[in-house]
């Protein structure tokens, strides 16, 4: 599929992030509170949403820039019907690690389908194996058991290797860690441990809820040994150990202790067609008025070379008193 284009300008284009829809079925650490996220809440209208035929045609000019990875996720992206149709569409593009992030609640069933259409690998939520706990981060209405259950019937779809992303809260579910990595150790799944971030302005961050990285290795290290191992590739975010008797790795995600914005190589794209270089972004760039103006590939493509080639964005490098108090768009919009 040939070589970044963008990589003589020294910020390669490698990983597009998509939200098919803001929709979800709980609301997670990044989305809350309720008067903001509950019944009442005002999704995206249908007709603002990008149509599967029309994320397919960004993808494809997305990989002449040189993408390699996509990543589907939401809100919860297994509430978009028919999501297999363009699990489908994306995997006949080219060899791409095709993944997806859900929080494991229809995971069960739709494991299987997303597999046969093309689907390579997934990445599930979990941040604690403790019920009470788990509704305590979450807030949802079902229970571990059922998103368990969604990660073995991933294993037995063949959707590997899987990842588990567990988000950290200071004096919420840290006890939490350690039974993590124990359940996890030697079962071939990855869990990757990341600190409480200031995703969107909702969520009550403060920095004395993060439970920094070096905090949770060191717990882990004290009953099961670890020792460092090289990033797989550039951009990777998680840094990795693995167990030192062999059974095993987990990463950790340190965007807020030790940012990694030099190295970014993810783009993101909203369920309306926005294009944002930060998870962190206060603003998008439209192209979904592109896609419905009838503007051809090529003017596509030159508008998304443009946004990228001329990114400034690096709030976790600068993060102060003076970002904190930015506006900045919800995780259920952008995508995780």
């Amino acid at each position: 599929m040939g070589t970044n284009p963008l990589d003589t300008l020294g910020r390669p284009l490698h990983d597009l992030r998509i939200s098919v829809t803001d929709r979800c079925n709980f609301r997670c650490v990044y989305c809350m509170p309720k008067e903001v996220f509950g019944k009442d809440f005002q999704f995206l209208p249908r007709a603002e949403i990008l149509t599967f035929e029309e994320i397919e045609r960004l993808v494809r000019i997305f990989v002449s820039l040189g993408v390699r990875k996509i990543r589907l996720t939401g809100g919860e992206p297994l509430v978009r019907r028919d999501l297999e149709r363009l699990v489908e569409k994306l995997a006949s593009i080219g060899d791409l690690d095709l993944t997806l992030t859900t929080n494991g609640s229809l995971l069960a069933q739709k494991a299987r389908p997303l597999a046969e259409a093309g689907l390579r690998r997934v990445t599930v939520s979990l941040d604690s194996l403790d019920d009470a706990t788990f509704k305590r981060m979450n807030d949802s209405d079902f229970p571990v058991a059922k998103v368990l259950a969604g990660i073995e019937a991933a294993r037995a779809a063949g959707l590997a290797p899987i990842k588990i992303n567990m988000v950290t809260k200071r004096a919420v579910n840290e006890s939490s860690i350690v039974p993590m990595a124990r359940y996890f150790k030697g079962t071939g799944m990855t869990l990757r441990f990341i600190e409480f971030m200031d995703v969107g302005s909702t969520n009550g961050w403060r920095l004395d809820d993060v439970v920094p990285a070096r905090e949770i290795v060191a717990m882990i290290d004290r009953e099961m040994p670890l020792e460092p191992i090289q990033a797989g590739y550039r951009g990777e975010v998680a840094a990795r150990y693995r167990y030192k008797d062999g059974t095993g790795e987990i990463g950790v995600i340190s965007s807020v202790t030790q940012p990694f914005c030099a190295d970014c190589t993810r783009a993101r794209l909203s369920a309306d067609g926005s294009l944002y270089t930060c998870l962190f972004a206060t603003q998008g760039h439209d192209l979904r008025a592109l896609l419905r103006s009838g503007a051809t590939d090529d003017e596509i493509t030159r508008a998304i070379t443009a946004v990228w080639t001329e990114r400034t964005d690096r709030y976790s490098d600068l993060r102060s008193e003076e970002t904190a108090g930015l506006r900045k768009i919800e995780m259920s919009f952008i995508g995780g």
